[in-house]
Formats: structure tokens, C-alpha cells, sequence
């Protein structure tokens, strides 16, 4: 979901309130691909509320943590970026102070890409799963983990009210147009 940018604003910040979704034009959103599925929910808070595209309703786990968001999809996929909502003002104790992000091929064989300490946040945080090597902008798998180790003041329960993935779009639109260099493709590159 890219929307435009006003002018004074910067790629990649959020907001009128931290409420505005921004993401790159060569993202997009790869989620609907996928099969979710929770830890555990509370009823009526489950993962239809993560993905009802509506920031008044929230994922509430129900158990012990670690608490997981599992995403898994059917081939082999390219992520760049996971976008989650929290609100600490709304939500408090229930609110996810360190997220881990895990990937793999399954669940036998997940490994941790990123660890993240949120500090109060309130609207949505933008967790790139670039690695260290620069050139490694993206994580290729089957299957990402979202795992909430810790809420802040000490919650056992955690709300997570929308998550997004997102992967570099298979042709993205060049930024710059094509220059021809040979007389015959010079001569039909107008249309007249």
C-alpha cells in the first residue's frame, strides 16, 4: 500500500500521527500470499485482526510467551520489510517492548535475522530484513516468524494491530528512462 508523499515529507517516515502507511513504489505488500497463523488469541482477536486493514482492532495472545506470528507461504518468496501497528498510548502493558524476527524454510529449521527493542511506540515501526553485507537487502524464505519476547511494564499478553510484509516488486518500473546507443534502435525509439 504506497501512497504519495507531501511535499516536506521523507521516504520511509510515517505520518499524520504515525497513522499514514508509507512505503517505497518498488514494495509491495506480500501477506495475502501467505498462510498466518498465531501462537494463540484470545476469541474474536485472532489473525483476521492483523490483516482487516483497520488500526481500531488488534491480534490479543492468550498464553505464555514467546508469542508468535507465523507467515508462511508456498514457494520460496523475497522479504525486505515487515510494517507493524502498536500504540503503547492505547495499549500499555500489552504493548511489545522486544520483537525477534525469524526465518526459514519451516518451523525446524528457523533462524533469528533481527532482534528489536521497541521503546513506547505508538503507530507503525518499519523493521528492515536487510542483513549486515550491504548487498544483502532482502531475505529469501519459505516461512517468517514474528515472535513478541517481551511487553512493556512487564504484560504477559501482547496487541499487535495490523503487520505488513513487503518484497521488491519482480520488474520494478526503472527509475530513469532507457537511453539507446545503436542507430536502429535510436531511429525507432519515438513514436510519432
Amino acid at each position: 500500500m504506497a501512497t504519495e508523499l507531501s511535499e516536506g515529507e521523507e521516504e520511509g517516515k510515517v505520518t499524520g500521527g504515525n497513522q499514514v502507511l508509507i512505503v517505497e513504489d518498488d514494495l509491495r505488500e506480500m501477506g495475502k500470499k501467505a498462510a498466518w497463523s498465531v501462537s494463540s488469541c484470545k476469541p474474536g482477536n485472532g489473525i483476521s485482526a492483523l490483516r482487516d486493514e483497520n488500526l481500531e482492532t488488534y491480534w490479543q495472545s492468550d498464553g505464555a510467551q514467546p508469542h508468535l506470528v507465523n507467515i508462511q507461504f508456498q514457494k520460496k518468496v523475497k522479504l525486505q520489510l515487515v510494517v507493524l501497528y502498536v500504540d503503547f498510548k492505547l495499549d500499555e502493558s500489552y504493548t511489545p517492548s522486544k520483537i525477534s524476527i525469524r526465518a526459514g524454510d519451516g518451523f525446524h529449521n528457523l533462524k533469528e535475522i533481527k532482534t528489536v527493542e521497541l521503546v513506547k511506540p505508538s503507530g507503525w515501526v518499519y523493521l528492515s530484513l536487510s542483513g549486515n553485507d550491504p548487498r544483502e537487502t532482502f531475505v529469501n524464505t519459505f516461512m517468517l516468524q514474528i515472535a513478541v519476547l517481551s511487553n512493556h511494564l512487564n504484560g504477559r499478553d501482547t496487541h499487535v494491530r495490523q503487520i505488513k510484509v513487503y518484497g521488491p516488486r519482480p520488474n520494478p518500473i526503472p527509475h530513469q528512462p532507457f537511453h539507446f546507443t545503436s542507430r536502429e534502435f535510436i531511429t525507432y525509439s519515438f513514436v510519432r
